[in-house]
């Protein structure tokens, strides 16, 4: 096809924690050139979500959260590329097909989207925050209303958030997934105290990070009762390097604990910050510290 660059193209397959099936159709985004503009969706800060969600409960306004479902392919890509469609395509098989929508793997599908979301947002009087781009207020007089974006996550703090959510529905067309009060939202569980202080807690994402221990190592890990031994030095470590495989498990082992700090595990911030310099190229002692973590955890 004139003008535009051949790339190939696959679905990825996975099976979620909660045990459903899920396929996507992947763009090879690594096959085109890259680009000079920023390809990313930005994402608001937890520390922003937080100091919104206290502004709504001082001014006693109502919380809702929702997700957009299959997101990127909300927007269009300005990218110019194709893919010859193979056997799954039936009487297409064969054809060059060109790609219109912001699939996933494409290098500006994210940007695409944000671009998207922030427009239709935009159009209901939401301007975007000084200090944090991707939360967007909009002055109700008497106090100010709040949108928190984090790529297809969207907290909206309203006197009555279901308007917003319902327009961008009917007259956007987005596929909006659980929308309703926040009870688990970005890892977080929303709830309430005996006398009504709104809380947020890692409970169940820690429950979740318990069994994907479960499924790494075929066990669950043995308890402690404190992150790491007392005058441990991780540094002077000089047990084997790991293997690739092993380098990943401890990559995502720590993303998903720093994950828990952010979400109000403090307790283990000072252990997951010196861990985490390891990262790039574990041993096996840093990776059985990190089972320590978990012990702990």
């Amino acid at each position: 096809v004139q003008g535009y660059k051949r790339i190939n193209c696959h679905f990825i397959f996975d099976v979620k924690h909660d045990l459903r099936h899920k396929a996507r159709f992947v763009a090879g985004g690594h096959q085109t050139d890259i680009n000079k503009e920023s390809n990313y969706s930005g994402i608001v800060s937890l520390r922003s979500m937080r100091i919104c969600l206290l502004l709504g409960e001082i001014n006693d306004l109502k919380t809702v959260v929702g997700d957009v479902g299959n997101a990127y392919l909300e927007a269009y890509t300005k990218e110019k590329v194709y893919f010859v469609a193979g056997p799954e395509f039936g009487p297409l098989a064969g054809h060059s097909l060109i790609i219109v929508k912001a699939l996933y793997g494409l290098r500006s599908s994210g940007a695409r989207y944000h671009e998207k979301i922030r427009g239709h947002i935009a159009r209901h009087g939401f301007f975007p925050s000084k200090a944090d781009p991707d939360v967007w207020m909009r002055d109700c007089g008497t106090h100010y209303e709040c949108m928190c974006v984090y790529v297809d996550d969207l907290l909206h703090i309203s006197k009555n958030p279901s308007i917003l959510f319902d327009e961008l529905t009917t007259k956007y067309g987005y596929k909006l997934k659980g929308v309703g009060p926040p009870k688990y939202h970005l890892g977080g569980d929303y709830f309430r105290d005996s006398d009504g202080t709104q809380a947020w807690g890692a409970q169940t994402y820690i429950k979740k990070m318990l069994g994907n221990y479960e499924r790494m190592f075929g066990m669950k890990p043995k308890e402690y009762s404190a992150p790491l031994e007392k005058g441990d030095h991780p540094e002077i470590d000089v047990t084997d390097e790991l293997d690739e495989q092993g380098i990943a498990m401890y990559q995502s082992l720590i993303g998903a604990l720093q994950w828990a700090v952010t979400l109000g595990r403090f307790d283990i911030q000072c252990a997951v910050a010196s861990m985490s310099s390891f990262r790039a190229a574990p041993r096996q002692g840093h990776l059985d510290r990190l089972k320590r973590i978990y012990g702990y955890l």
